[in-house]
């Protein structure tokens, strides 16, 4: 197999973790940027090359791209530090910008762009999904004979290292009661490695170039649903308690205020839309969606404890049954 070389922004994140392991066994050379290379040690190997480099320096970006035969920006935010939008726009339009015009410089042929589902959509209230969307079109804008463009459009993923579960698993055995905003929002949760899988198919089948592409999982849940399901995971008896739209909000703009923004407006916005694909939606590539009962127990709960135990007990040369 020919090996090609891939850089990846956002490739320090819970995503690109994934993606990189997958691309470096299948005998891509992988170039992750990073601001803090030196936190990052564990991703260096001999495929991975951790560089050190500002991501909204075009210059620096192009020095970069040099050589490389995909770019895939995989950079993205859901609260910023300010409350006007300003910080979801820098890193949602203005970086797709200047990435897109950093391949084209270099003589990258394929940008592959993570976006979000229902991004951009007339009905979006959130500069979440707004930018998102300003941020896609932009680079598909960018496209031409030079550059070819692949976007994805997730709705909210889930994995082993997620923010989205692992976040509730944590609220669930800390919090004997559980206010949940939102309670009705719908979601269609898809794995990580079904992402990951999408982002290698579009590298390799050139009918990707110009598509953008909605990855769901197979089965839509209420976050009620969800936050219910981990708590029976867990073998918690906890109380939850939905909240009104108009608690909802209440609960958004106290929390909009704590450090780190546990729960913002601009989130509380985003979850006013559906993220959700139509009932005949199929990921690209003949992939077979991956439904979250089949992967969390692996992760959360006590299966996840027992897992564990069993991988430290056989890499100390312990049969399990021992």
């Amino acid at each position: 197999m020919k090996i090609e070389t891939i850089c990846v922004l956002g490739g320090t994140g819970f995503l690109g973790r994934h993606l990189t392991i997958s691309l470096t066994k299948q005998g891509y050379q992988v170039r992750i940027l990073s601001r803090h290379p030196h936190r990052h040690r564990d991703l260096l190997s001999r495929e991975v090359d951790v560089m050190e480099t500002d991501i909204h320096d075009e210059r620096q970006l192009r020095e970069r791209f040099a050589g490389m035969s995909a770019v895939i920006n995989l950079v993205g935010i859901l609260n910023e530090s300010g409350f006007d939008g300003s910080g979801f726009r820098r890193i949602h339009v203005e970086l797709p910008g200047t990435v897109a015009a950093a391949c084209k410089a270099a003589g990258v042929g394929h940008l592959l762009h993570m976006s979000a589902l229902k991004a951009g959509e007339s009905t979006a209230l959130s500069h979440y999904l707004r930018t998102k969307g300003e941020g896609e079109n932009l680079i598909h804008a960018a496209a031409g004979a030079d550059l070819a463009v692949t976007s994805f459009r997730p709705s909210v993923i889930f994995g082993h290292g997620d923010s989205f579960l692992s976040r509730f698993a944590l609220l669930l055995r800390f919090l004997p009661v559980v206010p949940l905003a939102c309670s009705e929002a719908r979601l269609a949760p898809v794995y990580v490695d079904d992402v990951v899988a999408a982002l290698i198919g579009a590298l390799k089948d050139p009918s990707s170039h110009g598509q953008r592409y909605d990855l769901c999982g197979p089965r839509v849940y209420t976050l009620r649903q969800i936050v219910d399901y981990l708590s029976n995971l867990l073998q918690l008896r906890r109380f939850i308690i939905s909240l009104s739209p108009e608690l909802s909000q209440r609960q958004a703009r106290i929390m909009n205020r704590i450090p780190g923004k546990p729960f913002s407006m601009d989130n509380y916005l985003s979850l006013q839309t559906d993220s959700i694909c139509p009932t005949d939606h199929r990921l690209p590539f003949m992939i077979t969606p991956t439904p979250m009962e089949a992967v969390a127990p692996f992760y959360i709960g006590n299966h996840a404890h027992r897992t564990r135990y069993y991988q430290l007990r056989t890499i100390a040369g312990r049969d399990s049954s021992t």
